[in-house]
């Protein structure tokens, strides 16, 4: 056993995560991988967003094939323990598993990465295969000459699992020919070689634009809006998720999280295969924690995404106002995008959002998949003065709110004026959409201490927005209809005729949640005057449903 070769720490990190309350057994992608060490020449890689269970099914798949620990009792009662012939595979192999993230102490040159990576590999295979020819001389030859050494005497194969290939692309110390070098070096090793069974590769970034030549173009490669096989192992699905929350709820006393709540905040994923999938990570740490929280982590490089959307203001801010307010994006997305640092189109810089996780894919539209990602886009906009128009409307939201919670119409209709008056290239007013965006922009500090749903069903319609009062169930909760070229009473009267207000209410035989003030606001504008205007009624508790 080595660092890299038949290691102990695959093994010891899968027992790890098998021990958790909330793991999930996705031994059933072994089912497919097996095929790969029966036939041989296999080169697959996985790309995914960050947080998504790569390095749980690196770990997965050295256990079960790695000469390094006995894993029987660790794949015990698992999924693949009930297959006839996944035991004739069961550490039968030798693996060599990397963890391209780890950098040595003070790494300050692309030499030192690859050279501490390289010598502990050919240190490995001297401790395991100490007998080679005496006349060899390991320390000059480069690691895959070593590697053909050893088939040619041995006629042994190995399984490469490499973790986060692409980690040193966004790494200081890394420059242009860096990266040249590191692609010849990983087509070295890898392509046209005896001694490879074969490679399993995860990584964020999928390989097409990197190696633009030939290097790399023996690995098919499965991303997770444009490939279906291996969907459903990354990610939680609704019915996984359905059997996590039921062990909350019996292992936790005072359980503080629906299971809507689950959905509302982590689901949205689509992958190619039409399958929503939950982020793994957030749904375990809120479960684990008993609290709904964001758990989108900053990792360096990783939200460089942020910078994208900086620099490139002008192709991205209109999509940005309409998906922060629920509305899709048309958007054609190329996951390759996001290996470019200096992307200059709409459709580049969303398919990088895509790639990273930031947003979701389907049907030919781009969109913000659940309130942990809304939430981070919001405070963004609030933050990010380079965001221009977007920027200044979400400034003036703590105003906005405030003014409709006294009920002042006339600042609010100033506040709706500027909106119209300020830099709003893309949006005419000519749809309750457009106008829908502008207002979402202008409440959108609401999201603080509301909860707001946009075209939520309620009575006998669907409200344009409901804000529930998340923080303090006794605050008011706010009713909007929004209306173009009627008057800001029409949609005061649809309130009541459609009976909206009824969804502050439990159901029969309960006590309501929310037990503040109920206001009806209208919001309307004149496409011929160019002129907004507003309305705020509050409802009575005792007929608002009537």
């Amino acid at each position: 056993m080595g660092i890299y070769l038949n290691s102990k720490k695959p093994f010891s990190l899968y027992e790890s995560e098998k021990k958790q309350p909330y793991f999930v057994d996705k031994t059933q992608m072994l089912q497919e991988i097996i095929p790969l060490a029966e036939t041989g020449n296999g080169f697959i890689c996985i790309t995914r967003p960050r947080r998504f269970g790569k390095t749980v099914m690196a770990n997965m798949i050295s256990s079960f094939f790695g000469k390094g620990m006995d894993a029987e009792g660790l794949f015990e009662g698992l999924y693949i323990s009930r297959l006839e012939n996944a035991r004739e595979h069961l550490n039968r192999y030798h693996v060599i598993s990397i963890s391209w993230n780890e950098t040595p102490r003070k790494c300050s040159s692309y030499i030192q990465y690859i050279e501490r990576i390289e010598n502990r590999l050919v240190k490995d295979l001297k401790s395991v295969f100490p007998d080679m020819d005496a006349d060899i001389n390991t320390e000059e030859m480069p690691v895959w000459d070593v590697l053909e050494e050893i088939y040619e005497k041995y006629e042994e194969k190995f399984i490469f699992v490499f973790d986060e290939w692409d980690y040193i692309f966004h790494q200081n110390f890394v420059h242009e020919a860096d990266k040249k070098s590191y692609l010849v070096f990983l087509s070295s090793l890898l392509k046209d070689k005896p001694y490879v069974l074969f490679v399993y590769m995860t990584g964020i970034l999928p390989i097409a634009k990197y190696s633009s030549g030939s290097e790399l173009n023996m690995f098919l490669e499965y991303t997770m809006a444009a490939k279906e096989k291996y969907c459903r192992y990354f990610g939680f699905s609704d019915a996984e998720t359905d059997e996590l929350y039921l062990r909350y709820r019996e292992f936790t006393k005072d359980a503080k999280i629906s299971r809507e709540d689950l959905r509302t905040w982590y689901d949205g994923y689509q992958t190619a295969a039409g399958i929503k999938m939950y982020n793994p990570r957030s749904v375990v740490c809120a479960l684990r924690d008993n609290q709904l929280s964001n758990y989108w982590t900053s990792s360096g490089p990783y939200d460089e995404i942020f910078y994208y959307i900086q620099k490139n203001i002008a192709e991205v801010r209109d999509g940005l106002a309409l998906m922060v307010s629920g509305i899709p994006v048309s958007a054609r997305v190329e996951e390759y995008a996001a290996a470019a640092m200096h992307l200059q189109t709409k459709d580049e810089i969303f398919s990088a959002m895509v790639v990273y996780g930031f947003l979701t894919y389907e049907n030919g539209k781009v969109f913000i998949p659940n309130k942990e990602l809304m939430d981070r886009f919001t405070d963004m906009l609030r933050k990010e003065p380079s965001l221009g128009y977007i920027y200044r409307l979400a400034r003036k939201s703590e105003c906005m709110l405030q003014a409709t919670l006294r009920g002042d119409t006339e600042v609010m209709t100033e506040i709706l004026e500027y909106a119209h008056h300020t830099e709003t290239p893309m949006l005419h007013y000519i749809n309750e959409t457009e106008l829908a965006a502008i207002v979402n922009l202008v409440y959108l500090s609401a999201r603080d201490s509301y909860r707001v749903e946009r075209e939520d069903k309620a009575g006998t319609g669907y409200v344009d927005f409901i804000f529930y009062p998340e923080t303090d169930p006794s605050a008011d909760g706010i009713i909007l209809e929004l209306k173009i070229d009627h008057t800001p009473e029409d949609a005061i009267r649809q309130i009541h005729e459609r009976k909206y207000a009824l969804r502050f209410y439990g159901k029969t035989g309960e006590l309501p949640k929310y037990t503040g003030q109920i206001l009806a606001v209208g919001i309307a504008y004149d496409r011929k005057t160019k002129k907004h205007s507003c309305k705020v009624e509050y409802l009575k508790r005792h007929n608002a449903g009537k």
